[in-house]
């Protein structure tokens, strides 16, 4: 199984028995075929701290188990689509940002603060970005949602990449993220963009952005 794009703000998949695909709820566009749609109370493989997560990040994205047989369509407002595929490697995404994902793939949820120290948190604090990202492990694919569309960085030893916070959509590989300033903090107050705050990701890896800083 995986995504097909339909165009740059749609995707469908094809759901046979005995294989799920897991959605952001208020995703699905349309489907064809037998194909039910059911609450994931539990988060994916997340389990209960997976939504104990999301609610104190104020990011209560509840999931949908599709199961069936059928062709499901999903996107959702209007938001460009783009698909990654994963071969045995790991995947963080901005929950927000999750439209849906194979139920082939290992969920849990990581705390910035784990890879950022207490610059993590920071960023999620003042920079309206949230302070929990989905990890997504194994082989399948992930379809996520970006505002005007997604740019692919690559992260090389000793070439890091800075990123606007607001425009983070994900990354992959061995990726290490750390929050700095271009301002005192009398200067940041009020102010959520790049120009105030960096991330940067190093090590080697992939960085997935968005082409505007507007959050979803």
């Amino acid at each position: 199984m995986a995504f097909t794009r339909i165009n740059n703000k749609m995707v469908s998949a094809q759901i046979v028995p005995g294989q799920r695909v897991l959605s952001q709820r208020g995703s699905m566009l349309g489907y064809t075929g037998e194909v039910t749609f059911r609450p994931n109370l539990m988060g994916g493989q997340g389990g209960v701290m997976s939504m104990i997560g999301r609610r104190v990040a104020n990011e209560d994205t509840p999931l949908m188990t599709v199961e069936g047989h059928g062709t499901v369509m999903f996107g959702h407002g209007g938001h460009h689509v783009h698909v990654i595929d994963l071969a045995g490697d790991t995947l963080y995404v901005e929950a927000d940002r999750l439209l849906a994902f194979e139920g082939s793939l290992q969920q849990s949820t990581m705390f910035m603060g784990q890879q950022g120290g207490l610059m993590g948190v920071v960023r999620g604090q003042v920079t309206g970005q949230g302070l929990f990202t989905t990890q997504l492990s194994g082989k399948g694919a992930v379809a996520v949602m970006a505002h005007g569309g997604v740019v692919e960085l690559p992260v090389s030893p000793g070439l890091p990449v800075h990123v606007d916070p607001q425009a983070y959509v994900a990354h992959r590989g061995q990726v290490t993220n750390k929050l700095s300033s271009a301002l005192g903090w009398r200067d940041m107050i009020g102010r959520g963009s790049g120009e105030a705050f960096q991330l940067e990701l190093s090590g080697q890896g992939m960085v997935y952005v968005q082409a505007s800083e507007v959050k979803l």
